[in-house]
């Protein structure tokens, strides 16, 4: 019996071996490239067109069909190609609009829920160019007509101060309101840190500069003694001035004087 050797595996030639792998590589672009003109003319069927836009949450300053007519012409694209972040932006650019969030509903549809701004304050500005400051502290652009509460709080001061503004009246105004001299009407807040409230009754109080708390702590040691001096002449209060570090001087209708000694170096 004659055995035959086995053979070893013939090898190819590495051009072969490398013709082969491009060929395969070729092949598998080709799939994809396929796949993907495929999916971009499926992606512009009409089908994929937006239909409509279903509002949710807050409408209660814009109705559904004006914010659609607001934000429907920036809004570019289909069910696939919209940019969700331009559409919130979109949204978000309708006045009284403060927040927008935008999902799409297959197949050609967008749900958007929004949330609007609070007002909680007018924000008087400089240049005539009066806006309003909502619940959070921003300043935003709307018709300061559309506002029913006439009794909202006037802030002014410098830029991007509005939230402290707001914070500083939220704590104040049950401090002051013990004075019986109607609530804080305006805020000020100077270039240099200096506050000034304006009460209903058009008295007028400068609390100086430091901390919110500082100026709290100088508003409640005044309210607990300026009794002293309204009571003994019964007039109303006009204006007072807290920057003293051992006193305020106070000017009611008529009269001025000073609790509790001479002023010291103004805050």
């Amino acid at each position: 019996m004659v055995t035959l050797a086995a053979r070893p595996p013939i090898e190819l030639p590495h051009d072969v071996r490398l013709l082969n792998a491009t060929a395969r590589w070729v092949a598998v672009l080709a799939v994809l490239a396929l796949g993907a003109t495929a999916a971009l003319w499926l992606a512009r069927l009409p089908l994929f067109a937006l239909r409509s836009i279903q509002i949710e949450g807050d409408t209660a300053r814009n109705s559904v069909s004006t914010i659609r007519a607001n934000a429907a012409p920036r809004l570019a694209g289909n069910f696939f190609s919209l940019d969700l972040q331009q559409a919130r932006a979109a949204f978000e650019s309708v006045p009284w609009v403060r927040h927008a969030v935008v999902r799409r509903v297959w197949p050609n549809r967008l749900a958007v829920r929004l949330e609007e701004h609070r007002v909680a304050a007018l924000w008087v500005a400089d240049d005539g160019n009066d806006r309003l400051v909502n619940s959070f502290g921003e300043v935003f652009e709307a018709n300061t007509g559309d506002v029913e509460d006439e009794a909202l709080p006037r802030l002014a001061g410098p830029d991007a101060s509005a939230a402290r503004m707001l914070a500083l009246h939220r704590r104040l105004s049950p401090v002051l309101v013990r004075l019986d001299a109607g609530d804080v009407e305006a805020l000020h807040l100077s270039g240099r840190g200096s506050w000034r409230a304006e009460l209903e009754g058009g008295a007028t109080l400068e609390l100086g500069r430091g901390s919110d708390d500082e100026v709290i702590a100088r508003a409640e040691r005044f309210v607990r003694t300026v009794s002293q001096v309204t009571g003994t002449y019964q007039r109303p209060l006009e204006y007072a001035d807290l920057r003293h570090t051992d006193g305020y001087a106070v000017r009611l209708k008529g009269v001025i004087t000073q609790l509790p000694a001479a002023p010291a170096r103004k805050r």
